[in-house]
């Protein structure tokens, strides 16, 4: 037997994630890559600035496995203006190397083997995973188009006495739903019946649209001493290689996940913390503009599926819009269509039953919006006949 045959499992039988797949793909076909979430711009000029000064004149050794206070605090301060909560940035803020990190570090903290952990699909891809790693049991809940809403029979399905954490994403990542405070108290009342800890990721919370609110779940009642809640500096800033992540959660839960932190990533890049701290603490006009050009953005895709003939499902938020193309009557699955639309009108988009492990919505595709009106518009150009040209 080969040393190989005996490597961890949970990480040796894991396929290509079709990100990279697709990505690939994009880049063998010269095609445009509206499938990754990453927009086409640097980002703000001003924070990269301040972590260019952060670099040249401040710090540049170890910070503090926690994060650097100011970026804490700044954190703190944010949370507490934008949601109400408040937080001591000393014993319930962390700082980790991105928003994986930072899930990866609760997900370790609290689940054990044989805990039961509850998981909605379509689920990002780093989930499962980890939740095996520890041991864990992910209990999967089928959420459907078009409104992929929690009910109450759903959750009575998969919650019992065995369950240990349930992990939500909000707004929902590649849904684009931004969920209302019913759904959010329906959570957590069985979080509570059940003694369950939620681990929220959080990392879209700045990137809503319309009159959707994010709320996050550590704030509705009952919630505030069971819920890890985890975001991220590279969404709200749209700077995704910096991989600032943040994790805030009562004393109790946040002393352990900075317990797995130390011995993950330990510490993060303290020119960029600096930079983070700067940003957050910008003024609402800020926010609110980087939601109105998203919102434009949104719209102009959006308008042009549609005038291709694409139904094209409303985005709440996130960067991406979906397409559910069941009442085109294509002959193909989500999966054939992308690889068509790479392949033969090179542009890339993901097939969104790549989120789902068991019993996967087939007809849905997402494509990422946050790119410049030229990208958007010369892939609307190569999509022009991608629907007319299937039809049974």
């Amino acid at each position: 037997m080969s040393k190989s045959s005996s490597l961890n499992k949970v990480f040796a039988d894991l396929p290509v994630t079709i990100f990279e797949a697709m990505s690939q793909a994009a880049r063998d076909n010269n095609a445009i890559n509206l499938g990754q979430g990453f927009p086409d711009d640097p980002g703000p000029e001003d924070i990269r600035r301040a972590a260019a000064e952060a670099s040249l004149n401040g710090y540049n050794q170890y910070p503090s496995m926690m994060g650097l206070p100011e970026l804490r605090q700044a954190i703190a301060t944010h949370y507490g203006h934008w949601h109400g909560l408040k937080l001591d940035p000393m014993s319930e803020v962390m700082v980790t190397s991105g928003g994986t990190e930072a899930l990866t570090s609760a997900i370790l903290a609290v689940v054990q083997p044989g805990d039961e952990v509850v998981c909605f699909q379509p689920v990002y891809d780093s989930y499962l995973p980890i939740i095996r790693q520890a041991g864990g049991i992910p209990r999967l809940v089928r959420l459907e188009p078009p409104h992929w809403r929690l009910n109450e029979d759903m959750l009575k399905s998969v919650f019992n006495s065995k369950t240990k954490a349930v992990l939500f994403n909000n707004p929902l990542n590649p849904s684009a739903v931004v969920y209302p405070r019913e759904d959010l108290e329906l959570l957590a009342r069985y979080c509570q019946e059940f003694d369950v800890i939620a681990i929220c990721d959080e990392v879209w919370e700045h990137v809503t649209f319309d009159e959707h609110k994010h709320i996050p779940l550590i704030t509705i009642p009952g919630m505030r001493e069971r819920t890890i809640k985890v975001g991220s500096a590279g969404k709200i800033f749209s700077l995704t290689g910096w991989k600032i992540g943040f994790v805030c959660a009562a004393p109790p839960l946040l002393r352990v996940a900075a317990k797995v932190h130390q011995f993950l990533t330990f510490t993060t890049a303290p020119n960029l913390q600096a930079a983070v701290a700067y940003g957050l603490g910008k003024s609402d006009d800020y926010f609110l503009s980087m939601r109105k050009d998203l919102t434009r953005s949104r719209d102009r895709l959006t308008k042009g599926l549609e005038s291709l003939g694409f139904p094209v499902l409303k985005s709440q938020g996130t960067y991406f819009l979906t397409v559910d193309l069941s009442p085109l009557g294509l002959n193909e699955s989500d999966t054939e269509f992308c690889w068509r639309i790479v392949r033969d009108y090179k542009v890339a988009a993901i097939p969104v039953s790549a989120f789902y492990e068991q019993d996967p919505v087939t007809s849905v595709v997402r494509f990422c919006f946050a790119k410049k009106d030229q990208t958007l518009d010369t892939a609307l150009e190569r999509l022009s006949d991608a629907v007319r040209g299937r039809k049974r």
